[in-house]
């Protein structure tokens, strides 16, 4: 959908990013907010309860009993044709797995904000993406933001990816728990919010329920007909890859700002790029931009979209490095290639025969800290690794005491 380009006014606010996808949750004029408290995405869906009871939001907000629950009514609300959200972490979205699945085969276009926290047990509140990567065969289109103010505008344009008819599936944006959902940074929103609300205008044209014109959700499908629901899926997630640049694409014409699907520093002449995602970025480049002045061929890229993976711009942006080093910051366990990344990485190059070599590396797991040093010691131990001509054929889990690579 072609949307006219006009002069935006920005104000400039102090935002968490948990602020940030509230803000933008008044913005895109949402009709219905369910939410169950959990650390680090409470204060999500305080500020939304504080804009609904100053009437800066004309929305209804159930609080329920549980994520479970919270996930049903949005649902639920979505089915009735409502523009619905919610919001979770960790342990949260685990118990609203079940219903992960339900959203996306009912193809109801529900936006969820998942501020990423290691899971239980022993207890963490502190960040990793072991949450998010468990949801990652549940259907639902997935970002992961980098910044506030691209949390901000990944909420808006994944209600236009949601809501698109060729796509019609749930979408997921994901960020750092803490390291981004507490931390403020300056994030430009619009003086009036009407240019948000012209640029993802709610579709009203879909399948829902309606009393004067019945139909029915979800009933049982026998082995004659679900395959090809399920299949159905599969190519409303093809469409979504297109979509998700597409409509990126208008945000940047509309709104002057533009992530893609991958975030590239360093690339030109790399012969290893390390890849990441989330708010860790930013130390990652830092340290490569560093290493860069020493002279060390090196870049990093920043992953954005992670359902559906996208393939072909990995190849296009990654396979002229000579090695690849994904840092995942989840681990999936009894795989030998335990980072979910990396194993996606090396699905993509599978069978190139001028493919990089890849490398897998854990870090940050449960919030151990990654320094710009830690991202040099890993470089240091790639170029080796490049020196060699053969990477490590098992995932090196960086900064576990105890264990240590020559």
């Amino acid at each position: 959908m072609a949307v006219e380009t006009k002069e935006v006014k920005w104000k400039r606010l102090p935002l968490s990013s948990n602020y940030a996808i509230a803000y933008a949750v008044k913005d895109v004029d949402v009709d219905v907010v369910s939410a169950y408290p959990i650390t680090p995405q409470t204060t999500v869906v305080e500020k939304i309860s504080e804009f609904i009871a100053n009437g800066e939001l004309d929305a209804e907000m159930i609080h329920v009993e549980s994520e479970h629950s919270a996930l049903s009514a949005a649902v639920g609300a979505s089915a009735t044709g409502a523009r619905a959200f919610t919001a979770t972490a960790s342990q949260g979205l685990e118990l609203m797995h079940e219903i992960l699945h339900i959203a996306s085969g009912l193809r109801m276009p529900v936006v969820m904000s998942v501020a990423t926290r290691a899971l239980s047990a022993p207890i963490s509140i502190w960040n990793d993406y072991s949450d998010l990567m468990n949801a990652r065969d549940a259907s639902w289109v997935t970002l992961i933001a980098g910044s506030a103010q691209e949390a901000y505008d990944s909420i808006i344009q994944a209600y236009r990816i949601a809501e698109s008819p060729e796509v019609m599936l749930p979408v997921i944006v994901a960020y750092d728990g803490y390291i981004m959902s507490h931390t403020y940074e300056p994030v430009l929103v619009p003086e009036d919010n009407t240019v948000v609300r012209e640029f993802a205008p709610k579709n009203f044209n879909r399948f829902r329920l309606d009393v004067d014109r019945p139909m029915t959700f979800g009933t049982i499908a026998d082995p004659k007909w679900y395959y090809e629901f399920k299949y159905q899926q599969v190519v409303a997630m093809r469409n979504a890859y297109k979509k998700v640049k597409e409509v990126d694409e208008e945000y940047r014409e509309v709104f002057g700002r533009g992530y893609g699907v991958i975030e590239t520093c360093c690339l030109e002449d790399a012969d290893i790029v390390l890849l990441t995602y989330g708010g860790i970025y930013g130390t990652f480049k830092e340290a490569i931009e560093k290493l860069r002045e020493n002279g060390k061929k090196v870049g990093v890229a920043r992953l954005r979209l992670w359902r559906p993976f996208p393939a072909e711009d990995i190849v296009k942006t990654l396979g002229g490095a000579k090695l690849v080093v994904v840092a995942d910051r989840a681990i999936s366990y009894g795989a030998r290639i335990s980072g979910p990344v990396a194993l996606e990485v090396m699905s993509t190059f599978y069978g190139d025969p001028d493919a990089p070599m890849i490398m897998s590396v854990i870090v940050g797991i449960g919030q151990r800290t990654v320094t710009e040093n830690t991202v040099a010691e890993i470089v240091d131990y790639s170029f080796r690794v490049l020196e060699r001509g053969k990477a490590p054929r098992e995932t090196l889990y960086w900064g576990v005491r105890g264990v240590s690579y020559e």
